[in-house]
């Protein structure tokens, strides 16, 4: 049996909870030997990692990752959230019985890590002294390297942050168990992995991968998952995966704090860390707080909401990011960032990496460049169109990486939020920007959030897949439930924060993009936070507030008039047509608040009195 106190004392890890249950989880995973994390040990775990060849050189200071190549994504089908009450259970969290859970990841994972190290992460999702720390602190334990080098770029890493706990208890316990990946049936009648959240248990349990979301237990398992069920339960606060951003009017000295939740490619990450375009750039900064996940609570002393990006790294999607999509994240994996680059294309030769859209082409010479699964791009066979990088390949840098990150990002007071902002890929209906100033009206189009990725496939003409607040596959409790919850935290502000819509991809009848995107987009938001401040007015509309084109900056946009007059109106029969869609997405949910059926209500009849 591994001397566990023995690697404890060493490490001077002294929190007795903690010692207790990584002694009892050694027992039952059976690793050869414990080592306790800390993020000074990056060099070092990094050589290590190099030198067994679990991470390759791709330029100085920076590395490459490939994953088995059926483990490269969340797996959402083998999610869960467990707990002990079916009251939890809602349509979208894939709810399971918390005993059942507990008891059969517990014997797939015992005896499974035999030969292996078992790393003690003890981790911190906040920044120190934040009023959220008593639900920020947390430790896994993983028998992966990898997956220990990407929790020390994700999340503030080191034994005081549990040592130092007012209550010894107070931590989520992270149980990562690799498993025989080549051997686990991944999408077969008898697919072994399973990635449970035991949520009143404060417990995760995933086993079965070394990807990302599936290992990085900090981030959506804890920042997510298990975050959202702990702000319902303490009353406290929400836990979203929502970007965050600060705008600054240089001229005035104004600032502004903006969140917001975007389902999959709509845009989330771009817009969080976007600069301000060319012909505004003189006037506004912009600064980065996040990209995924935001905390928000009030502030008892001023009644205002606040919010904090719980983690320390940015795990982003190397897909399409470029100088014009996103210029700020390419300045972010640089040479001396410690980036990992995972499951993009490599070159063995020369140490470069390349994802589809970096370039308009790919690199014209093969020679040395392997795809993401390993194989040489030259044994390709000449009609072999197959892409280079996994379209989920990612890169993970720290946010002191990030060039524009806000100078005030480690406060442990948060920031002041000004807007709350959704948005959904949608080619019509949404307009531009639109200001919702109610309450319930808000969470209603939150919760009524979507966007058009997949419903082309399915064939419903007009119809949008449905992603509430964006949390869809991270809710850890019933839909009605967490839409009361919503209108609890932010109904107990007394300044509370303006919610909007926006739309980036309204297209033309020949396919163009009526408005430009990316740094443009900011214009929308100056739009929205001077409308906040009672500076312009608007055009009321059933749906909303809408801009007109006199109170938008506009200088330097190329735009035709005719697609701008579209993108601030409204098709009011294609939103009729919405609204039934939405009634029935609304109606699969229990204990839906009476005040967001009368919002719904609202909308409709609105839409009607105009038609």
């Amino acid at each position: 049996m591994v001397d566990v106190n023995s690697a404890l004392d060493e490490a001077g890890l002294t929190n007795p909870r903690v010692r207790e249950y990584v002694a009892e989880w050694a027992a039952i995973t059976q690793p050869d030997r414990v080592e306790v994390v800390d993020a000074a040990d990056d060099a070092r775990l990094v050589q290590e990692a190099l030198d067994a060849g679990e991470l390759l050189p791709a330029g100085e200071g920076r590395y490459y990752s490939r994953s088995y190549f059926k483990d490269t994504a969340r797996s959402e089908e083998r999610t869960v959230v467990a707990t002990s009450t079916e009251d939890d259970k809602g349509v979208y969290n894939n709810w399971k019985p918390a005993a059942e859970m507990t008891e059969l990841l517990t014997d797939r994972m015992r005896g499974a890590s035999a030969g292996k190290t078992m790393y003690v992460i003890p981790y911190l999702m906040a920044p120190p002294g934040s009023p959220l720390t008593p639900y920020a602190a947390g430790v896994e334990l993983t028998d992966s390297r990898p997956v220990v080098l990407h929790m020390i770029r994700m999340s503030r890493v080191g034994a005081s942050y549990v040592n130092e706990l007012e209550d010894p208890n107070s931590f989520v316990r992270a149980v990562h168990v690799t498993g025989d990946l080549e051997n686990l049936g991944q999408g077969t009648p008898d697919d072994q992995r399973y990635f449970a959240t035991v949520a009143d248990e404060r417990t995760i349990l995933h086993f079965g991968s070394s990807y990302g979301g599936n290992a990085l237990l900090g981030k959506i398992a804890h920042g997510l998952r298990q975050a959202c069920y702990d702000g319902r339960a303490s009353g406290v606060f929400l836990a979203e995966q929502f970007m965050l951003l600060g705008i600054t009017d240089k001229e005035t000295g104004k600032r502004w704090h903006i969140c917001g939740g975007f389902p999959s490619a709509s845009g989330k990450t771009n817009l969080a860390m976007t600069l301000a375009p060319d012909a505004l750039g003189d006037r506004y900064h912009v600064e980065f707080y996040g990209d995924d996940i935001a905390w928000l609570w009030v502030n008892p002393d001023d009644g205002r909401v606040y919010g904090m990006n719980p983690e320390f790294g940015v795990f982003g999607v190397a897909k399409d990011t470029n100088e014009k999509t996103n210029p700020t994240a390419l300045e972010s994996i640089g040479d001396g960032s410690g980036v990992i680059f995972t499951n993009v294309a490599y070159n063995e030769q020369t140490h470069e990496v390349w994802w589809e859209g970096m370039t308009k082409s790919p690199p014209a010479d093969v020679t040395g460049w392997q795809d993401w699964k390993g194989e040489l791009i030259s044994e390709r066979a000449a009609d072999d169109t197959s892409p280079w990088a996994h379209p989920n390949s990612r890169f993970t840098t720290t946010l002191d990486n990030v060039p524009n990150v806000a100078a005030d990002f480690e406060d442990p007071a948060g920031v002041p939020i000004d807007a709350i902002i959704f948005g959904g890929r949608t080619s019509d209906r949404e307009p531009l920007v639109r200001a919702i100033t109610d309450l319930a009206e808000g969470v209603y189009d939150g919760l009524t959030l979507g966007a058009e990725a997949t419903f082309a496939a399915e064939g419903v003409d007009g119809q949008l897949r449905y992603d509430p607040m964006s949390m869809r596959p991270f809710m850890a409790y019933g839909e009605g439930d967490y839409a009361a919850h919503w209108l609890k935290i932010i109904g107990a502000a007394t300044d509370r924060p303006i919610f909007a819509h926006v739309n980036w991809f309204q297209r033309g009848e020949d396919g163009h993009f009526r408005w430009p995107g990316y740094r443009e987009n900011l214009r929308a938001l100056l739009w929205l936070a001077r409308f906040k401040d009672g500076d312009v007015t608007g055009r009321q509309t059933p749906v909303g507030v809408l801009p007109t084109v006199e109170e938008l900056e506009l200088e330097g946009v190329e735009i035709t008039p005719e697609d701008l007059e579209i993108i601030l109106t409204i098709d009011n029969e294609r939103w009729r047509q919405e609204m039934g869609f939405r009634e029935a997405h609304l109606k699969a949910f229990d204990r839906l608040p009476e005040e967001i059926w009368e919002a719904h209500r609202r909308v409709s009849a609105a839409l009607d009195a105009e038609a």
